[in-house]
């Protein structure tokens, strides 16, 4: 997954994670920054559980289905 910021994804960490708006713009900049998939860096500066990191591929694979 590249730095592509979907509407669903945001929407996804925003309404099913419960991550605050502010945290999703920080790591979004961070992202792109490091040039690293934003889940990851997430999960890797503890916005995520390895749960949470989880049920969010899942997502996002489902979606590729569609």
């Amino acid at each position: 997954m590249k730095n592509n910021f979907s509407r669903e994804l945001i929407i996804y960490l925003f309404n099913v994670v419960g991550l605050e708006e502010s945290s999703i713009e920080l790591g979004i900049k961070l992202s792109i920054k490091n040039n690293t998939p934003l889940p990851i860096l997430l999960w890797s500066y503890g916005m995520l559980t390895i749960e949470e990191l989880d049920k969010l591929y899942s997502f996002l694979f489902q979606k590729m289905d569609q």
